[in-house]
């Protein structure tokens, strides 16, 4: 006689599961759906935002001999050199050419 138990073939049914673990189960799906949303959104404007090409990078710029440039910025107009003897140097975008030169003046320290 064989005392050993054979498993059961059918499968018992799952136990219900109680109000409050499928509240949580249905506010974690939630979230999960937010997050992958949100995930390709910030994906999407940040591929947008590096695509734009308004204002691009002079391939030269001539400067004046002796002056060394400390920064640069633009616009659709205009472009800028702050240069080391403390003057700004503005550039037509349509020309190319230097059109303006502003002397700073330094405050007392």
């Amino acid at each position: 006689m064989d005392n050993s138990q054979e498993p059961e073939t059918e499968e018992t049914p799952a136990a219900e599961l109680p109000a409050e673990l499928k509240f949580l189960r249905l506010l974690v799906t939630g979230l999960t759906g937010t997050m992958i949303v949100g995930l390709l959104v910030l994906i999407a404007v940040i591929v947008i935002r590096f695509n734009d090409k308004s204002l691009e990078f002079p391939e030269t710029l001539v400067l004046p001999d002796g002056v060394t440039a400390e920064a640069y910025t633009q616009t659709k107009r205009w472009q800028a050199v702050v240069t080391e003897d403390d003057r700004v140097l503005i550039y037509s975008r349509a020309t190319g050419e230097l059109s303006q030169v502003i002397e700073l003046q330094q405050g007392a320290e």
